[in-house]
């Protein structure tokens, strides 16, 4: 995480709106028996990147017998390093943080200062004879090692006397630890046996360029492998391999310009401190392209012998998201993707073959009533809290918060936060301010930079229902007329706009202030979170406020993106420029959509189910879609009556993956060639099956959408 080519990678990007977004079919109903919140599996043996619609950044991964275990950044929330547990790589569940503070110096608990962006970051996790180890960096505190008997803590804490940066622990067969750390230049240096210490006088440079940040370091097959993501604004990541630490070092691109489609976000840049910070937009040229790319992160095998890779991708405002992507091997490198498709990633793929088998199950519970005595594990302390000044047990079922004395949000002590999960959310809280004093302000903020947040403060004249928009310092004030309020903010990470209301009866919300542009920015190194506040502007403590009844609802968790027509008869519609697939001859082709056959038959598919989320496209004269190589035909499988029974003689060339891309597009995969259907933009003409993958803005011609016709 070189902060020179992030903050050059922050004002590289734009304030945009994808331009597909107002094309966006409706999100369907979910229905009982569908998830309620975002979660990877499809539930038909498939899984969808995300794996977590929330901010998981840096990801490193192991596998102990038929266990896998997680980390990831969380910089200065507190608790913090997360430790997940999976059996089958898609779902996954927190099995315990390995620190629940760190108080290292006034800041990390907002007095005198502030670590927003300088806490703990990239971590590597291992396993060795008996002991798990988690070992990451903070700024200025130089390298932390967390250790621990089992996943599920207690985890002991020691600080190496020196600073490994995005470093990387081997265990290696010789008895030796490694660890391999630096940017760009790579270094090596020996740890002592007990992770207490560097060994004296081996650090030593072992490749002298080529390389990047975010070190994964491994031994496979008696060989050497580093892996690191290259800085830049479209990240990469590079794999370098030897048979001696000493090199040589072969170096081969691992990860090519994968975006997975999703676009660059908006982007502002900061003037100021604190409230009186201002933002200005900035410029950006829409022909860049490149998107956010899919780069750092760690590789794992699985015990049948397949390779995968948990890597990172920016994702906008809702933070940097974690993807599970496939690994091939070729000519004794790991490379990401699949034969014929290599250092590409499909967004929809077969889950793993571990072994096991979990039912589709989000991995966090994001509301909480607070009626249990104990925080919701997926709750974090904007920095070190002061553990006297909240409570659960002084208003039993409500969280209360002392207020302390800030000039600002941005300051405030004791802000409790959960990362904001995408594609849209929908946050409320209950809040009761009776028992606030003067100077207090208590409610619900984005915690970002420009922040927002709605609320109540206590003034000599009584309550007034307040917001805040950091953006462009804009405020609104009203005298509230109750203590008890419901306030809720709308969060869209496709449009990237929030909304923020409030509702004195839980029921009917009006929306206070302009809608909030949200973005991510490189001073938190977080995307948004949820917040819950309460301090106070006179200089002293103040009272306190109660929460209660915190939701956060999710419209899309089981919408149209996660949909399949199976059994349906549909027409297909190029993102690109509105053409329609059709049945022309012995060849599936684009029309425009004003074409006389534009309303025929030609353009009527039937969706054959194939079983793990694959599909067969059956034309209305009974030929099936078929690609046996790059070339698109329409074959007559058999001319059996019915129909239907000619689907048993369907080959891989008549097979393709559905491949479900966020907002509102979809993909035909080829089990042949691994790459996608596509037709060339703004000409009619035959498809082929030769994309390796989606633009970000989706103008690629491999990008379509599906209508229901019968």
């Amino acid at each position: 995480m070189d902060r020179d080519w992030c903050l050059g990678f922050a004002l590289a990007l734009a304030a945009c709106v994808f331009p597909l977004l107002a094309d966006l079919a409706p999100a369907a109903e979910p229905s009982e028996a569908q998830p309620q919140s975002w979660t990877a599996d499809n539930g038909n043996g498939t899984y969808s990147n995300p794996l977590f619609y929330e901010e998981f950044s840096d990801p490193d991964v192991i596998r102990m017998g038929d266990d896998y275990y997680l980390t990831g950044t969380t910089m200065h929330a507190m608790p913090g390093l997360p430790v997940l547990h999976s059996k089958d790589l898609v779902t996954w569940e927190l099995a315990s943080y390995c620190f629940d503070r760190l108080d290292l110096a006034p800041q990390f608990h907002l007095e005198g200062g502030e670590i927003y962006g300088q806490g703990i970051w990239a971590p590597c996790i291992r396993y060795h004879d008996g002991t798990f180890y988690v070992i990451s960096n903070i700024n200025r505190f130089g390298t932390q090692v967390f250790r621990a008997n089992s996943p599920a803590g207690p985890w002991k804490h020691n600080r190496l006397g020196t600073t490994l940066y995005d470093l990387s622990v081997l265990f290696d067969d010789d008895g030796k630890v490694y660890a391999v750390h630096g940017v760009r230049e790579i270094y090596l240096t020996e740890l002592n046996a007990d992770l207490t210490d560097v060994v004296p006088g081996t650090r030593r440079r072992i490749i002298d360029g080529g390389m990047g940040e975010g070190l994964h370091f491994y031994k496979f097959h008696g060989k050497y492998y580093i892996v690191s993501a290259m800085p830049g604004a479209h990240t990469d990541m590079v794999v370098a391999r030897a048979d001696s630490l000493d090199g040589p070092w072969d170096i081969e691109r691992m990860v090519e310009s994968e975006s997975l489609g999703v676009p660059t976000q908006n982007a502002l840049h900061a003037n100021g401190r604190g409230d009186e910070r201002t933002f200005a937009a900035v410029a950006h040229d829409p022909n860049e392209g490149g998107g956010l790319t899919v780069h750092q992160g760690g590789i794992v095998d699985t015990p049948s012998g397949q390779w995968w890779s948990i890597i990172m991708q920016d994702h906008g405002s809702v933070g940097r998201l974690s993807c599970l992507v496939p690994i091939t091997w070729d000519k004794g490198f790991p490379l990401i993707g699949l034969p014929g498709n290599l250092r590409k990633a499909p967004n929809t793929w077969l889950k793993p073959d571990t072994g096991h088998e979990q039912n589709p199950k989000p991995p966090f519970i994001r509301n909480d009533d607070f009626e249990s005595g104990d925080l919701n594990p997926l709750w974090q302390w904007n920095h070190a809290p002061d553990d006297s000044k909240w409570s659960l047990t002084e208003r039993p079922g409500m969280l209360r918060l002392h207020s302390l004395p800030s000039a600002d949000f941005w300051m405030a002590r004791n802000t409790l936060t959960q990362r904001a999960i995408g594609p849209e959310s929908i946050v409320t809280v209950e809040l009761d301010a009776k028992g606030m004093r003067a100077g207090d302000v208590a409610g619900l903020a984005l915690l970002n930079q420009p922040y927002a947040w709605i609320g109540l403060a206590k003034t000599d004249d009584g309550l007034q229902l307040r917001s805040f928009d950091q953006t462009n310092g804009d405020s609104t004030s009203a005298a509230a007329g109750t203590s008890h309020v419901w306030l809720r903010a709308e969060c869209n990470y496709d449009t990237e706009i929030a909304i923020l209301s409030w509702s004195k009866d839980g029921r009917v919300f009006e929306p206070v202030g302009q809608p909030f542009t949200l973005i991510y920015q490189l001073k938190t190194f977080q995307g948004i979170r949820y917040c819950l506040f309460n301090y106070n502007t006179g200089g002293g403590p103040g009272g306190y406020a109660d929460f209660d009844s915190f939701t956060v609802d999710e419209p899309r968790a089981s919408g149209i993106e996660r949909a399949i027509p199976l059994g349906k008869t549909i027409t297909l519609t190029s993102a690109a420029d509105g053409s329609l697939l059709a049945a022309e001859g012995d060849q599936l082709v684009s029309i425009p959509a004003g074409a006389p056959d534009a309303e025929s038959g030609a353009v009527r598919f039937r969706v054959v189910d194939r079983g793990l989320g694959r599909v067969a496209l059956q034309s209305s004269d009974d030929r099936y879609v078929s690609a046996a190589g790059t070339a698109v035909t329409l074959r007559q499988v058999s001319n059996a009556r019915p129909a239907s029974a000619a689907e048993t003689n369907l080959s891989d060339a008549e097979t393709f993956q559905w491949v479900n891309l966020l907002r509102g597009d979809s993909m035909l995969l080829s089990l042949v060639n691994h790459r996608y259907l596509s037709v060339k933009p703004n000409h009619t003409g035959p498809a082929t099956a030769s994309s390796t993958g989606p633009l970000p803005d989706r103008t690629g011609g491999d990008c379509f959408r599906w209508k229901v016709v019968d």
